[in-house]
């Protein structure tokens, strides 16, 4: 459960992100340690149905971890 942090209501979670007019939408990456790690995601958003703040998150975010 996400809770709006502008006024602590459940947030609506699990919603997808694009971009108008893009094909791909939006990737997270960070390059790791080695020639071979590196981590990605894309991420999701969570909207709050009453005032409408937007939190984008990634659901694995250990896969950040150094």
């Amino acid at each position: 459960m996400r809770i709006c942090h502008q006024c602590q209501t459940e947030m609506i979670a699990d919603c997808n992100v694009n971009v108008e007019g893009g094909l791909y939408g939006i990737k997270i990456s960070k390059k790791g340690g080695g020639i071979f790690r590196r981590a990605s995601a894309k991420p999701k958003a969570a909207v709050c149905p009453d005032c409408g703040n937007v939190a984008f998150y990634i659901e694995d975010p250990r896969a950040f971890r150094v």
